[in-house]
């Protein structure tokens, strides 16, 4: 099974420079967890959302670093760690030597853990130079008391195996990435890249997901807003104007590939002021779905 990463790391891949590589060799590492998370029944639980969601089913056009998840209802009981252990021994025979932090997760909302590696890179051969002594290491993030509105899309995956998942659908996709831009205390590239990726292709937010998400956690928590058009748009701007765009830019360089990097040239108020204006409000998920 480990010539199974071998073969995709080679073929699935144009790698140019040695970050991009270890960006790959950490994508299918997600990969492969998330198979093996379906082998154990986490879906039954659990839904997949996030950067990683939008980068591994929808081809969006950089690396993500974590795998990020909500239970499908608010779930006190949920226990992460259950999940990871049973996901481990699944992962084994691909190459993986897995370890999971130690941080309690006792009455925490997020479940959040850390998945280590430092094998599967000694039995692998690369293109670029790398340092067989730093672990691959994946965030795993599962939101246990997440708002409500969120609507669900089953999704086809085929690396390693043939799987299916549960995931939020694009509209909701769209909608925890604006929850973030809005209440994120800190500003990352990658969210505005996100977003950006977003308006092209057409799609509009689920916004009842947003006003619940907004209600529940942030600068509007509590405050029963509505969310419409001129909310949303005059939020986004606020914030727009607010930004250090160099320091936006330089959080999303090293996960875009070199033939992308110049793309961020044009960033900055102006670019994303247009951005907001072509955001489209009418429901529809995306032209080229």
């Amino acid at each position: 099974m480990k010539d199974i990463i071998q073969h995709r790391l080679d073929s699935h891949y144009n790698l140019k420079t040695a970050e991009d590589e270890l960006n790959a060799l950490k994508e299918i590492t997600q990969e492969v967890a998330l198979y093996a998370l379906y082998e154990v029944g986490f879906f039954e639980k659990a839904c997949f959302m996030g950067g990683t969601c939008l980068r591994i089913i929808h081809s969006l056009d950089r690396f993500s670093e974590d795998l990020d998840f909500s239970t499908r209802r608010v779930d006190t009981l949920f226990k992460l760690d259950e999940y990871l252990e049973k996901a481990m021994d699944v992962m084994a025979p691909y190459g993986y030597a897995l370890t999971i932090d130690e941080k309690d997760l006792t009455d925490r909302t997020v479940q959040s853990r850390f998945l280590k590696d430092d094998s599967i890179k000694k039995v692998l051969t690369f293109k670029h130079q790398q340092d067989n002594r730093l672990k691959i290491k994946i965030k795993v993030e599962v939101d246990t008391n997440p708002p409500l509105g969120a609507s669900e899309k089953t999704e086809f995956i085929d690396f390693p195996e043939d799987f299916q998942i549960l995931a939020y659908d694009l509209s909701s996709l769209m909608s925890g990435k604006l929850h973030a831009l809005l209440c994120r205390p800190y500003a990352k590239g990658r969210d505005w890249y996100d977003y950006s990726w977003y308006v092209k292709n057409n799609c509009s937010p689920n916004l009842k997901l947003l006003e619940n998400a907004l209600n529940q956690l942030g600068p509007w928590k509590g405050k029963n807003i509505q969310v419409d058009e001129k909310f949303l748009k005059t939020s986004l701007m606020e914030k727009i104007n607010s930004l250090n765009w160099s320091d936006v830019k330089a959080d999303v360089r090293k996960f875009l590939p070199p033939e992308k990097v110049q793309t961020l040239d044009i960033w900055g108020p102006e670019f994303f002021a247009n951005k907001v204006k072509k955001l489209n409000m009418t429901g529809h998920e995306g032209s080229f779905l």
